[in-house]
This record gives structure tokens, sequence and C-alpha cells, in this order.
């Protein structure tokens, strides 16, 4: 998000402690937030902490689960599963999964398991799905084989209606389990900005929510139930969301690209609408207006936040442990400047921000450890997972 200014020499800066705001460059759009608490969060204090290489040999890993035996999968966007050892051995490519379209931002993204994995042993994952030269995004489950070499019982849950040809960016896409038979998956706009009709329809899947049962049915609660092809939709109005988390209540949250600007964080309401592309607090590459020109309308859900500059967002986790005091704060990963950006939450509202470990590269997803300590992906084409302990 941020190349084209990174290009011109400008940064977010380092936070120190004790200063009112997170230091940064001047915003690239000239809107007021709606409330107070919406963006420049004051500086947290500064967390001493430290990094250390987990797991080597990995080419452009995106998403990570942590298995109850101390081990975790881990996707390689050019379309490979593994299993890492909890010592950080990464192991051979599990086979059984279906051909990936892997290309630009597309290929093999997230993974996640069942709440019962222990005993179910199921998997859940999203891709980027080929057929006739157009391209969607697409999640599927299976069931990892005793040894970990194999998934089997494969059964594709979603493909986006509408394929794109000639497009291979905003595929989103996490997919989150919610414990009570549903599954979460995040989607993008797949370029498709310029069409805000095709967006703003719920039965068209681009730039959505979706929640299914984990068999791929549509719950009989979901907002749009009855209205056509858009039974299996939980919200709209999303450019590309690359980041989702339960927090302790089990409502999602998640963060999502903006363009120039306007990266957002958002708890969602069952068929609330986000706004893009009509609205945004970010700016085309260009420089032009989006959509209507304005960040907000009331026909629209306000985010609880967003950047400008924009830190592309990806993966995220709420903390919960004893090694950092970070209790209930949200930990989100940044592909551009790179690093950890933490946020502290009261009542809704973002209170304050660091900027943890700004040099270590593009953190594609983050895993909160029964430890306390923090795993992050980084996304390269000689990629690692990296190791977060105090400092």
């Amino acid at each position: 998000m941020l190349m084209r200014f990174l290009a011109l020499g400008l940064t977010l800066s380092i936070p120190v402690a004790g200063q009112s705001e997170v230091a940064q460059t001047d915003p690239n759009a000239d809107f007021a937030p709606a409330f107070p608490e919406q963006t420049r969060a004051a500086a947290l204090p500064t967390t001493p902490a430290q990094t250390a290489e987990f797991a080597t040999g990995l080419e452009n890993p995106w998403g990570i689960a942590a298995l109850p035996d101390g081990t975790f999968l881990v996707t390689e966007r050019p379309g490979r599963l593994r299993l890492v050892s909890a010592t950080g051995d990464v192991g051979p490519v599990i086979n059984g999964l279906p051909a990936v379209e892997a290309r630009q931002q597309g290929g093999l993204l997230d993974v996640a398991i069942s709440p019962d994995f222990a005993t179910d042993r199921r998997v859940f994952w999203t891709y980027a799905d080929r057929s006739w030269r157009r391209v969607a995004t697409a999640a599927a489950t299976g069931i990892l084989s005793p040894d970990g070499t194999r998934m089997t019982d494969v059964d594709v849950i979603f493909t986006q209606s509408r394929r794109i040809r000639g497009s291979w960016v905003h595929f989103g896409s996490r997919i989150v389990p919610d414990g009570a038979g549903h599954v979460y998956i995040t989607t993008g706009d797949r370029g498709m900005s310029g069409d805000p009709d095709l967006l703003m329809d719920p039965g068209e899947d681009l730039g959505k929510v979706i929640r299914l049962r984990i068999d791929g049915s549509e719950p009989a609660d979901n907002p749009f139930v009855g209205t056509d092809d858009a039974g299996d939709v939980w919200t709209l109005g999303h450019r590309n969301v690359q980041g989702a988390a339960l927090d302790a209540e089990g409502t999602l949250w998640i963060v999502e690209h903006g363009p120039v600007g306007g990266d957002e964080l958002n708890r969602l309401e069952s068929g609330a609408n986000y706004g893009w592309p009509v609205v945004s607090y970010g700016i085309d590459y260009g420089g032009e207006p989006v959509g209507t020109g304005i960040a907000s309308d009331p026909a629209f859900v306000e985010p609880v936040y967003y950047w400008d500059p924009a830190i592309a967002p990806a993966g995220m986790a709420f903390y919960a442990g004893a090694l950092f005091p970070w209790e209930g704060d949200l930990l989100i990963g940044s592909l551009n400047p790179g690093g950890l950006v933490r946020l502290r939450l009261d009542d809704g509202r973002v209170v304050g921000q660091e900027l943890v470990l700004p040099d270590i590269g593009r953190v594609r997803d983050v895993e909160v450890l029964s430890d306390g300590s923090v795993l992050l992906l980084i996304d390269a084409p000689d990629g690692a997972i990296l190791r977060v302990t105090p400092g």
C-alpha cells in the first residue's frame, strides 16, 4: 500500500514512550475522523521485545494454525501446506489439497483448524481457484491424516460465484471457525472497485464476509437468508479483508486494506454495510477521490479505526498471555512498512497504538501461543517464522 510513498522516502516512525501520538507522516487524504479515537491514537509505552528465528525455508508463508500437540500448519502462497514441528523443523508438503492459482496475490492463503481438532482433525483453508481462465476466492475443508502427510475427505465449501478474468488481486482471505459450527470467510473486491452497484449487491459475494456452516450450507440466522443468492453473506462493503479474529465475546473483528490511506479496523455487525467503494478514508492511487469523494455516510457503518498513511494490514490476533502486558490488545501484522502493530481497546474504541519491531519485514500472520510468546510469519521468497518474546 505504501510502496509509492516509500519510494519518496516517507515512512512511519518508531514510537517513543510518552509522546502524545505515534509519529507518522502527514495523511494523504484531508478527512476529519468521525470521532476522536478513530485515527492517530496516542502512543503506548514502548514494549521491549526481541525475535528469534523459529523456522526458515518457507516461500511466502501466508497462514499459520497451532495444533494441540505443539506443531503448526503453515501455508505457502505458491500452493504448499506443511507441518512445522514444535522445534521449528519444516516438514514435507501435505498432499491432497485442490489445485491453486498461484499468481500475484493469489495462491494458497489462510489455514485454520476445528475447535475440536484433537478429536476430529478437521482443517479449513482458503485459496485462489481457477476455472475456465477465471479466478475466484475459494474455501475448503478436509481431515488431516494421523501421520500428517495427507488431507482426506476434502470438500470445497465456498467459491465466489462471480469469477474474474485478468485480475489476480484482492482475494482476501481469512477463514475463522467460531466454535459454534460456523466459519467466517473474508473476501476482497477482486479489483472491481469501479462497479459499486456490483459490490453493494448482497447477491454478489465480492467484497463480502461470508458465514457458513462447516459443511458449506447457509445458516438460517444469516441476515440475508431469503434474498436471492445472498444467504451466505454476513457483511458487505469491504475492499480486501486480510485479517480477522474473534474477541473474547465471540464477535468477529477484521482489518482491511484501503487504497492510499484508509486501511480499516472494523467490528462486524450482522447485515452491516461498511461502505466500500462508495466511501473511504483514503484516496485512489492517482490522487483522485474514491467513490463519492466523502469518507462517511449515515448509510454505512463507521470503521472503529483507520490508518492514513496505510499500514497494509494482514493477519491479526487478540493477545492472551502472561509474557507481555498486552492482555486483550489487538496485534496486527503490517506488510508495508512492516512490523507488528499493537492496539489497546477500551469499550470498543482504540485508545493507544504501538509499532512493535518495525524493522522485521512483511508480517503476514500473527499467532499467539499458550505460553504468551507470539509467532510472526514473514512474507518473503525466503520467508520465516519468528518467535517474539520480551526483550
